[in-house]
């Protein structure tokens, strides 16, 4: 049965035919490589982005549609078992901010809708 709630941290929603989403498939490894609760749900490819070791299969869409997911990549922070912020798209400053890596993407586009 599926579970309602993601676990507490970070959680990405991706998919691999999102423009955006590719773009920022290394970023996606880092933050997962550098934070123990960073974890990625995939549309569309259950590999996908490759490397990462946290990845919830989400090609049924359940935990997108009941996290109300508009667009790819959405990450957000979840505490205590609640949704404390949410943000659509690339927004660097904020994936920095929320995922703590001052130096995530630093080459890329400071803003890519999703």
């Amino acid at each position: 049965m599926l579970q309602s709630l993601l676990p507490d941290g970070l959680v990405a929603f991706v998919k691999r035919a999102c423009p955006t989403c590719a773009m920022i498939e290394p970023q996606l490894y880092e933050a997962a490589q550098s934070r123990h609760d960073f974890q990625v749900v995939t549309q569309d490819d259950a590999a996908f982005p490759e490397g990462v070791k946290n990845l919830i299969d989400d090609r049924e869409l359940d935990y997108s549609y009941l996290n109300q997911i508009e667009a790819t990549p959405t990450l957000i922070r979840f505490a205590a078992g609640k949704e404390v912020e949410r943000v659509m798209g690339w927004d660097r400053a904020a994936w920095q901010r929320l995922t703590g890596l001052a130096a995530l993407g630093s080459k890329l586009p400071p803003l890519v809708p999703g």
